[in-house]
């Protein structure tokens, strides 16, 4: 590999030192003690897809992951059922909350 190009690569390592960071602390994944290959990769994959998940609720909200899962974290909703009747209770969510909400829905336009 060139070294222009190598530099350039080593430059962008602070991506993964963030996403290490992240995966630690706002995702909360914790070490996890296994010895069997497919319960290492099992881990792996669900903490990698976490990840992923997280990258693109930043990129398209705008925001850390931080901000937006302490802005979602209290929304919460309720299903009562009493005499056969279920009631859906939805979250009261604020016009904050909403633009965060609609940002992570959005999908981005496909650039050609």
């Amino acid at each position: 590999m060139p070294a222009p190009e190598l530099i350039e690569h080593y430059h962008d390592l602070w991506h993964v030192e963030q996403s290490f960071r992240m995966s630690k602390s706002d995702l909360g994944a914790r070490p996890f003690f296994a010895r069997r290959r497919d319960a290492i990769e099992a881990h792996l994959t669900i903490t990698f897809a976490a990840l992923t998940v997280a990258r693109v609720i930043q990129h398209r909200a705008g925001k850390s992951i931080r901000h937006v899962i302490h802005a979602l974290r209290p929304l919460r909703s309720a299903v009562i059922t009493s005499n056969g009747i279920t009631q859906t209770i939805p979250p009261a969510i604020n016009p904050d909350q909403q633009t965060l909400i609609d940002a992570v829905k959005t999908r981005p336009s496909l650039r050609h």
